[in-house]
């Protein structure tokens, strides 16, 4: 691995939670609660995405706050489409130091669906799940001129950026640290490993709107 690495101690960085995943379940309003764990069984028992999850909270133990959006982030991912450092494989956890890059990044995915099917009307929302982070990271800041894991096109930057992170786990170091590609100044991170996301908290709700043009409004939402 020809990058530099740094020991960090972060004591904020913001990931964007749909808010989707914050809301009950529809079940718990039409079954009675003793019925609730003899179904959460028999999901679990046929469920490959239980069972995923299942492997990630033996990383991030289950009582802590917000542990299944820890476990979740890593169990969840894409098959056919990497991120930037995760593949097919794997999930990892991905925030920004500041809450205007979480917004810029997640834009930028949203606008890429609406792209495909040339309608630029959406309304999604988000919750800030902050968290620290400390440890072992490869640290691209100040890399000239930008590697190649980060290029804009997902193309080069993602197959890149998944090379480096697969170095990064087989060295033991807990994630990524980097400008980001979708705002100028901004700096995002990625945790490769669940138990690196630590002290996780809820903040405010963020909704973005697209009103037929590709770019959103951004609105702030009291949760509390």
């Amino acid at each position: 691995m020809d990058f530099p690495t740094s020991t960090l101690a972060i004591a904020r960085a913001v990931r964007l939670v749909s808010t989707a995943r914050l809301r009950d379940p529809v079940l718990l309003r039409l079954v009675d609660p003793p019925l609730l764990d003899d179904l959460a069984e028999i999901e679990g028992a046929t469920s490959a995405r239980l069972r995923d999850e299942s492997l990630a909270t033996s990383l991030f133990p289950s009582g802590r706050p917000h542990s299944n959006f820890v476990n979740a982030a890593f169990a969840y991912f894409r098959p056919r489409e990497p991120n930037r450092f995760n593949g097919p494989e794997r999930g990892a956890w991905y925030a920004a130091l500041e809450v205007e890059t979480s917004i810029a990044e997640v834009a930028f995915h949203i606008r890429r669906e609406l792209d495909r099917v040339r309608d630029y009307n959406a309304v999604v929302e988000y919750s800030e799940m902050w968290a620290s982070f400390a440890g072992d990271f490869v640290d691209l800041r100040d890399v000239a001129p930008a590697p190649d894991c980060l290029h804009p096109d997902p193309a080069i930057g993602y197959p890149a950026g998944n090379l480096l992170a697969n170095q990064a786990m087989a060295a033991g170091l807990n994630g990524i640290v980097y400008p980001s590609v979708r705002r100028p100044d901004g700096t995002c991170l990625v945790a490769l490993w669940p138990h690196v996301v630590q002290s996780v908290a809820q903040g405010e709700v963020i909704r973005l709107v697209w009103a037929g043009r590709p770019v959103p409004t951004v609105e702030h939402i009291d949760s509390h």
